[in-house]
């Protein structure tokens, strides 16, 4: 499965329920939780790491700046840095490939023909006048 970022996965929400991810979430809000709730919610987590880990690569870039001596206190913090990026990396992996093996299994269901107008049931025939039993005269 391709590695899809969280801008292509906002697309391909997007083309599912035919609408703009803004509006989406507007109608999620209003709706009880169900599975456009949950792909807004895995859709957010990727988002969430993306940026997570742009802040810890450039936290990391700042830190081994080639004029930038790097002593024993600037170790521990290459080690937490690096940590912390190697959790959001494999938190966003998680969260891509969850959110798009859901996608995948998910296709836009087209809408639904307009049905033909139903006719109106038949007139019952009027009821036959009651035959006598008794002899005419």
């Amino acid at each position: 499965m391709p590695h899809l970022t969280s801008t292509e996965i906002a697309g391909r929400i997007e083309d599912l329920y035919g609408a703009p991810l803004a509006d989406l979430e507007a109608q999620a809000q209003d709706q009880p939780p169900g599975m456009l709730s949950a792909l807004l919610g895995m859709h957010d987590a990727l988002a969430l790491a993306e940026r997570s880990i742009d802040v810890h690569r450039d936290h990391l870039a700042r830190l081994i700046h080639p004029e930038r001596q790097i002593g024993p206190h600037e170790v521990s913090h290459l080690l937490d840095g690096s940590r912390r990026l190697a959790e959001a990396v494999a938190v966003r992996d998680v969260q891509a490939k969850s959110v798009a093996a859901v996608l995948q299994s998910l296709a836009r269901v087209p809408a639904p023909a307009p049905s033909p107008p139903t006719p109106s049931p038949p007139v019952p025939a009027p009821p036959l006048p009651a035959q006598s039993t008794a002899p005419s005269r």
